[in-house]
């Protein structure tokens, strides 16, 4: 029977932990500190623990090289109510197997229990910690917090990471923030725009050229990947890479050469390569417009990034760390209720960086005083510019989609209303979302009668924000 080891000052949250490992059959012994937490470990041979960070007077980071030496290779659960980038690298770096975020539900603790015994735990390694600055990545909502610990895992591997996320929502500060928590730290981080080199210059600009190698090229010069030599690349915007260049970065990403542009003599390099776009690559691959086998060198860690109406609860905490950051004083202005409520309530189609940007204007306007919505600018509006291969990547999708309803022989008498269940829920979600539930104006914007899309949000369940017709 498994024999945990429950250290938290809370003596509610000792209580329901109790109780629900006893549920699943397990022992339990609790501790209100570290040091009687320690005591208890000396004397008894426990199978886990589930460790609070905020202590009396050991932390719980320091505890866990302590109940290590007492208990061996156990799986230790940290348990803070001040989840951040930190607190994750530096618990999974000493040891720990997982970490919980007050307030957390039951049964999400269950799950990482049932999880926690199979594993072995990761071995303990020098901690690393990092001052705040403006490539801080700033959250506490659970999409946060599994970002977090997506970090933490991938500093830790040198296997090759890709980035995929809305504009805006801090690509390169995880990027970033992988190479600073990561063995290769001391060495460069070199960021290529793939987006913003000219598709004649990108070859030169990536791998280098030789003197003489085209008309302008006086002297050699390495390229970006050689200067990330020991250290790591960021290539933003990989879904912008031409083909021609696909084929010889995956040579370089393979075997660890690069040739120069107009060089007969590759030279080596070794860096970790972390890639983001805000495009699915997949579906690129489908179109025909990406390398697959690129594609598979690039993805061996994938990272979904939220977007921020993903997760509004960090929203307060965003806005309270911009306006320390850019107002630069003790005396910070204060951020007027409406304004926050403003705040919350936005779309942020250009996510952490449209608030950022929102921020720093009312700033500019409130001159020091408390910040009012009339301060804020104007909300941004959703992109309707519609990607040609999107639409392309759409058509094809659902080509394939239809051709697999036939599998095994089999033809399906209800294709087409599968179909309409299929494509239609997300674009109702969107005008709804639109018009803030409002459904006479959304079910104008979609050309239906407004009956019609109160059936079609029972049909499908979609819950609109509002009532109101």
């Amino acid at each position: 029977m498994p024999d945990w080891l429950i250290i938290d000052d809370e003596p509610t949250i000792c209580w329901g932990l109790e109780r629900m490992l006893k549920s699943l059959g397990h022992q339990t012994a609790t501790a209100s500190t570290a040091e009687e937490g320690l005591r208890k470990a000396e004397s008894r041979r426990f199978d886990g623990v589930l460790l609070d960070v905020r202590l009396p007077a050991m932390d719980g980071i320091t505890a866990i090289e302590h109940l290590q030496q007492r208990l061996g290779p156990v799986p230790i659960v940290v348990i803070t109510a001040f989840g951040d980038l930190d607190t994750a690298v530096e618990a999974l770096r000493r040891g720990a197997f997982e970490y919980l975020v007050k307030p957390f539900d039951l049964k999400v603790a269950e799950s990482v229990i049932n999880r926690v015994l199979p594993r072995p735990a990761v071995p303990a390694t020098a901690p690393t910690t990092a001052r705040p600055t403006a490539d801080s990545l700033v959250g506490r909502s659970s999409r946060m917090q599994d970002v977090f610990k997506q970090i933490a895992l991938a500093a830790e591997s040198s296997a090759a990471i890709s980035i995929c996320g809305e504009s805006g929502t801090g690509k390169e500060l995880v990027a970033r923030a992988i190479h600073r928590y990561s063995r290769r730290s001391q060495a460069p981080f070199v960021t290529v725009h793939l987006a913003s080199l000219n598709d004649s210059l990108v070859e030169s600009a990536l791998f280098g050229h030789v003197r003489g190698a085209f008309t302008g090229a006086d002297e050699s010069r390495p390229g970006l990947l050689e200067q990330a030599h020991g250290g790591t690349v960021f290539l933003d915007e990989m879904a912008d890479v031409p083909l021609a260049v696909q084929a010889k970065l995956l040579r370089v990403i393979e075997y660890g050469e690069v040739l120069p542009v107009g060089g007969q003599r590759p030279v080596h390099v070794d860096f970790r390569v972390i890639s983001a776009t805000h495009r699915q690559l997949d579906e690129l691959v489908a179109a025909g417009s990406f390398r697959q086998d690129l594609l598979f060198r690039l993805n061996t860690f994938a990272m979904q990034l939220p977007a921020l109406r993903e997760r509004r609860d960090d929203i307060p905490l965003l806005v309270e760390h911009f306006v320390q950051l850019l107002s630069g004083s003790p005396g910070r202005p204060t951020i007027a209720a409406a304004t926050l409520a403003e705040l919350e309530r936005r779309p942020w189609y250009g996510n952490v960086r449209e608030l950022r940007n929102a921020v720093e204007h009312a700033l500019m306007l409130a001159r020091g005083g408390a910040v009012l919505p009339e301060h804020l600018p104007a909300p941004a509006t959703r992109p309707v510019a519609e990607s040609p291969d999107l639409a392309a990547t759409i058509r094809g999708g659902l080509q394939t989609w239809a051709q697999q309803q036939w599998q095994a022989g089999q033809q399906p008498d209800d294709l087409y209303q599968r179909m309409l269940e299929l494509v239609e829920p997300p674009v109702l979600e969107v005008a709804i979302d639109q018009h803030r539930g409002q459904i006479a104006a959304a079910a104008r914007s979609l050309g239906l009668h407004r009956i019609t899309l109160r059936k079609k949000i029972e049909q499908y369940g979609h819950p609109p924000q509002s009532n109101a017709s």
